[in-house]
């Protein structure tokens, strides 16, 4: 039997690992297909193996609340998050750039989780939040997108895909049912599959290349970063606080660049492991700023179940 402590450490690594894995199968991904067409298979392939268990294991009745709850969840956390990603590197801006834009997402929450939820942001956290950016900007640096040539709107898709992220964070922190990871994660990716198979169908791009490689990276991003990621993400969400959780974003673009260095022998530079050890400290000053009774509170309270 895990302690509570062993357990927060086992979902706080599980995240960062599971999430950092979808940066490298879209690599993989794209260079068999269309990025449109890896995510809608992403989806569908999610879908079918998360609703075939839940029907095997599960099946709890759910209420037209939750089911709507989860929806929306999954709309705007994998949806509208990882369109307007795909969507502004497909228009010029650089993934580095579209990377740091993004993981500007725990200042955002943190900043907002205080007057929406009461949840108060220390002067030690918000240092270790500044630390991360800090960090992140270091492992970023070189890949920075500095084409005059490419449109402003791009920039803002990837600040909005942030804040839809943000936005799906404090929805479900708002909700007071609970919800087992088990019965969400199928609604939010059966959602997801459905808005990524219209755009992929209405543009042409929803037929998949019959390569072993295809749809080795399919199934990548679909177990390891649709399920793995956002069932960690959810998991860790309901153990702490949005600002602690929010916080371990930081340590995926580090984390990201050790998969590509081992994967295709990418150069891991001395700004990149500047930046890693930034990342790595901003996280820990926020872990240490968390008080561990009111921690273990949250964990005998919530359980592992999300909000509905």
């Amino acid at each position: 039997m895990f302690s509570k402590s062993q357990i927060s450490v086992i979902a706080a690594v599980g995240f960062v690992i599971m999430w950092s894995s979808g940066f490298i199968g879209a690599r993989l991904g794209t260079a068999e297909a269309s990025s449109m067409t890896v995510l809608m298979w992403r989806f569908i392939v999610a879908s079918l193996i998360l609703a075939s268990w839940w029907l095997w294991k599960h099946r709890k009745k759910l209420s037209i609340k939750s089911v709507i709850t989860q929806a929306l969840i999954g709309l705007f956390a994998q949806g509208v998050y990882l369109y307007g990603v795909f969507l502004s590197v497909e228009n010029g801006v650089s993934a580095g750039t579209s990377n740091l834009i993004t993981t500007l997402q725990p200042i955002a929450a943190a900043a907002l989780a205080g007057p929406l939820l009461k949840e108060s942001t220390s002067l030690k956290q918000w240092s270790g939040l500044l630390l991360g950016i800090a960090g992140v900007l270091f492992v970023v640096y070189g890949d920075l997108g500095t084409s005059s040539q490419v449109p402003l709107w791009a920039y803002g898709l990837s600040f909005l895909a942030m804040m839809s992220l943000v936005f799906a964070t404090l929805f479900e922190k708002t909700r007071k049912n609970t919800v087992s990871i088990i019965d969400a994660l199928p609604i939010q990716t059966l959602i997801s599959a459905l808005l990524f198979s219209i755009i992929a169908f209405s543009t042409g791009k929803a037929s998949p290349p019959i390569t072993v490689e295809f749809w080795g990276a399919v199934a990548w991003v679909a177990v390891l970063s649709t399920i793995g990621g956002y069932g960690f993400y959810w998991w860790n969400l309901k153990l702490g606080s949005i600002t602690r959780v929010s916080s371990l974003l930081y340590l995926t673009p580090p984390v990201t660049m050790i998969w590509s260095f081992l994967m295709f022998g990418d150069r891991i530079g001395l700004l990149t492991i500047m930046g890693m050890l930034l990342c790595l400290l901003g996280v820990w000053v926020i872990k240490k700023d968390v008080p561990e009774a009111g921690y273990q509170r949250e964990l005998n309270n919530k359980g592992c179940g999300i909000n509905g």
